[in-house]
């Protein structure tokens, strides 16, 4: 299993700025919030050092951030890294021309999109998100920047809920991309 390299000081900072919400968004499931994370500009800046520095490490020309909260994190790990950012948006959100990918969701689907324009050939991207659950809305994601024509350097995580099997569902599309997790659960 691939992670980041942090110092313990480092993932104990993230850590303890993640907070668990019980039965939240429905009863049973234990929310992890980051907004805490967000609002501590050492640990929010760890972080996005973290990932620029992986961005750095793996070649990529582009960052590709999540919705939602994968954009706040990706944004400033573009900025960081020198590179542009570009949104994976739920359907309907962008204007413009756009390329879609559905994905399967615990009862029924949903569906993702980018700019047909924003990636090319030329591009490896990084694809950045705060928590790998499932798998299934970054397995879109990675299919979507594949259609587009571009590669993929890698996947990169604030946490991975290992019990839920994401990276099992992702390896396929990784096509030995990394994966990276800073924390995993």
């Amino acid at each position: 299993m691939s992670s980041v390299t942090t110092t313990e000081a480092t993932r104990e900072l993230l850590l303890s700025r993640i907070r668990d919400v019980p039965d939240y968004p429905k009863p049973g499931v234990l929310f992890k919030d980051i907004t805490p994370l967000l609002a501590d500009p050492v640990a929010f800046g760890a972080l996005t050092g973290l990932f620029a520095e992986l961005c750095t490490r793996y070649g990529a020309t582009k960052v590709v951030g999540l919705e939602a909260r994968g954009f706040i994190l990706a944004a400033p790990v573009a900025v960081r890294a020198g590179l542009g950012f570009v949104p994976v948006r739920k359907a309907g959100k962008l204007p413009g021309a756009t390329l879609g990918q559905a994905y399967e969701l615990e009862y029924g689907t949903a569906e993702v999109e980018i700019h047909a324009e924003d990636l090319s050939a030329e591009d490896r991207v990084m694809v950045i998100d705060d928590v790998l659950a499932t798998g299934g809305t970054a397995k879109a994601s990675l299919e979507l920047i594949r259609r587009a024509g571009a590669q993929v350097a890698g996947v990169s995580v604030l946490m991975e809920l290992g019990f839920l099997g994401g990276r099992g569902r992702l390896e396929a599309g990784l096509a030995g991309a990394p994966l990276e997790a800073v924390i995993t659960l």
